[in-house]
């Protein structure tokens, strides 16, 4: 009899001290998940990658400051218009290559108060790497300070600090240009968001890949959600 109840007894407390410990495995494993950092897919990791072989050497997309959504990436076409036509959709900050299939290469951008003064349809009638950046009248009217980059002196000559990042594509209407520009930008935390100036900003990686897959000439649209421009 003394002896089932001494086994009853260390039943109970290993029963006891197995809850407790299986308690503190659990524990621990939610505190760690909480605490790490959400892993990144290495194909993601390798499209951001440093480019040390460009003119003037980028570096790598901190992508923990990015959001994922905003990571180029092929998807269903939401435009419905034809392959090889470029739409900015200033609502979502999405810019989409329309490629056939129903697909769609999507970029996350970002806009500043030009990016959204501007819509209708346009083309791609130059693009240049690494270019100059000449700020308008209108905005040294505001910041004299950026005299020293007006057209009458030069401009901005072309480098990771240059608002235009490491490539742009001027938009044209009707012959005339538009003012309006897709460029680069190694502000990486800017993409999905309104700033204070610009058009529409990719990051430097993004637009280096927009930037090869287009031709002069290319069609744009930018309009402010997925309602078709006939």
């Amino acid at each position: 009899m003394q002896f089932n109840e001494a086994r009853r007894s260390f039943l109970t407390a290993s029963a006891a001290a197995s809850v407790l410990a299986l308690g503190g495995c659990t524990t621990v494993q939610t505190k760690d998940a909480a605490q790490a950092e959400p892993e990144i897919d290495r194909s993601y990791l390798s499209m951001y990658r440093a480019m040390p072989e460009e003119r003037f050497p980028i570096p790598a997309v901190d992508l923990s400051k990015v959001d994922p959504k905003f990571y180029r990436r092929l998807v269903d076409d939401p435009t419905g218009e034809t392959p090889g036509t470029i739409v900015v959709d200033t609502r979502s900050f999405f810019l989409y290559l329309v490629r056939p299939g129903g697909k769609a290469l999507r970029y996350g951008v970002g806009l500043g108060r030009a990016g959204f003064e501007w819509s209708g349809r346009g083309v791609i009638a130059w693009k240049q790497k690494w270019p100059k950046w000449t700020p308008p009248d209108e905005m040294i009217e505001r910041q004299p300070e950026l005299e020293k980059y007006s057209v009458r002196n030069g401009g901005m000559p072309p480098g990771l600090t240059n608002p235009l990042g490491s490539r742009a594509l001027y938009i044209f209407q009707d012959g005339k240009d538009t003012l309006y520009r897709l460029h680069g930008t190694p502000e990486y935390w800017t993409i999905g968001k309104a700033v204070s100036s610009g058009c529409v900003r990719l990051l430097n990686q993004d637009v280096i890949d927009l930037y090869d897959r287009v031709p002069n000439d290319t069609p744009i649209i930018v309009r402010n959600g997925m309602g078709r421009y006939v």
